[in-house]
């Protein structure tokens, strides 16, 4: 199967090229095609500008400027949206997420609906053992409120069989900045998907600083876990599934 790695980026300068060619690496020795599709927010750095150079010599990267929005989840809306694989990855462009994972991420698709990559389960771990806890912490928190087993529900980073994810409604998951992660889940989880997580190694960002802001991502987060389990899903008309999966 062709996997369509989404990458969103922000100013990721530094970061992108090393790890295009990591994810490429990776994927070419487990012998899985592959495209990149690399959905920029026209970041000043000039992000877009290296990507295209690399695209022009590479057909399996594709690059789309976005100009007149922003934000993570939209993003990675839009790229799923474009993307032509049978499998859709997702993942950061800082490096928290490790490209050597993708080939296990997508074999276990044979077997499962979702791929997590965790740090919580035997295996995972992050370098910042601040953030570690704090993270650990937090899904506690989560798992007790919407009664789900998944152990890390704020990775973002997952593999997924794109006609599954195409039945669900995007709209209504990819908002925000990391909350989106948790409506997947959380929807997919009512739905019935089988779930598998499977350990991955934060190490800490290369280069660049980091777009989270603590305070609002905590407050967008609970006010998300808070309304998901209030059943905001449903008074909004959506289901598990969007219409055109039902």
């Amino acid at each position: 199967m062709r996997v369509s790695v989404i990458l969103p980026t922000y100013n990721e300068a530094n970061n992108i090229v090393p790890l295009m060619e990591a994810i490429e690496e990776y994927l070419d020795l487990a012998q899985i095609p592959h495209e990149l599709v690399v959905v920029d927010d026209n970041s000043p750095d000039g992000t877009a500008q290296i990507v295209a150079e690399r695209a022009k010599a590479n057909p399996d990267i594709r690059l789309l400027v976005r100009t007149q929005e922003r934000g993570l989840g939209t993003a990675i809306k839009h790229g799923i949206r474009h993307a032509s694989g049978e499998v859709i990855a997702v993942m950061d462009t800082d490096f928290n997420h490790d490209p050597k994972m993708l080939p296990q991420m997508v074999k276990f698709l044979e077997y499962y609906d979702i791929i997590i990559g965790s740090r919580f389960t035997m295996g995972g771990g992050m370098e910042d053992n601040t953030r570690y806890y704090f993270s650990f912490l937090y899904n506690i928190f989560v798992r007790l409120i919407l009664r789900t087993q998944v152990q890390d529900n704020l990775s973002g980073f997952f593999t997924m069989r794109r006609d599954k994810l195409m039945r669900m409604d995007l709209d209504y998951i990819f908002r925000g900045y990391g909350e989106w992660f948790m409506r997947l889940l959380f929807l997919a989880w009512r739905e019935g998907y089988s779930m598998l997580e499977v350990p991955v190694f934060y190490v800490l960002r290369r280069h660049g600083q980091s777009k989270s802001r603590f305070v609002r991502m905590i407050t967008d987060y609970t006010r998300t876990v808070i309304s998901l389990r209030l059943g905001d899903w449903k008074r909004r008309g959506v289901s598990e599934l969007a219409p055109e999966g039902r």
